[in-house]
């Protein structure tokens, strides 16, 4: 599986991280967060004092931080300049402004491109939200995790001390209709993926049902995928 690429898209809360981790540990891939590096361009801008609301002057320094993002589903990385920034980045300040910063064409461009250089000739599961329809479009397997709202929010703030369901609600309808109506790269389901809705299903279930689609898209009847298979089941 060397040359597989799993693109792994769909909203906030839906399980993407998780389930994206999970999978490339069972297959024996690496795992590329396309979102954290995202978060981590908007750190920068926000550390640089950029005025977020002006895409020019977002656009003007989006070339110069070095983003470094880590492959290892066990423990990704994500480094600016050098530093760390796996924690700063999910603060609720980045989460709140990193819509605004990947809506920008220049940022865009720059980050897809570093992600199409790590995937490379493949071997990898990648999340975020237009792998299979801009980064990645020949994924052997496309698939669009999606949950209800409620779901949505209830993992989201079960993730955020203090946060409350209602509020990760209001968050998450600004984050998507954002996301799906930003000129570039809007989020959207790619020509033939497989939609999941992971409501009513464990995480266990869902990388279970992950597997079974890498099976069948790769034609494989191997012992080792279908042993990887019946132990997460």
């Amino acid at each position: 599986m060397t040359g597989l690429v799993v693109a792994m898209d769909g909203p906030s809360g839906s399980g993407k991280s998780s389930v994206s981790r999970g999978a490339a540990r069972a297959l024996g891939l690496r795992y590329l967060d396309t979102g954290a590096m995202y978060r981590a361009m908007t750190w920068w801008m926000l550390c640089q004092g950029v005025d977020l609301t002006d895409p020019a002057a977002v656009a003007a320094r989006c070339s110069e931080p070095a983003v470094l993002s880590g492959t290892d589903p066990d423990g990704p990385a994500i480094h600016v300049d050098g530093v760390d920034v796996a924690g700063p980045i999910r603060e609720a300040e980045v989460t709140g402004a990193v819509s605004a910063v990947a809506a920008v064409p220049e940022v865009r461009a720059r980050l897809v491109a570093l992600q199409r250089e790590i995937i490379g000739d493949g071997g990898i599961v990648v999340e975020g939200r237009d792998i299979g329809t801009v980064v990645w479009p020949d994924a052997a397997v496309k698939i669009y995790l999606t949950a209800s709202p409620e779901a949505r929010a209830r993992r989201r703030s079960a993730e955020l001390a203090g946060s409350t369901v209602e509020a990760q609600q209001q968050a998450m309808a600004k984050r998507d209709a954002l996301d799906s109506t930003r000129k570039t790269d809007p989020l959207s389901m790619a020509v033939g993926a497989v939609e999941l809705d992971t409501s009513d299903l464990t995480l266990e279930e869902v990388i279970a049902e992950v597997l079974r689609l890498v099976a069948e898209r790769e034609g494989s009847a191997s012992e080792s995928l279908s042993d990887r298979i019946h132990e997460r089941t």
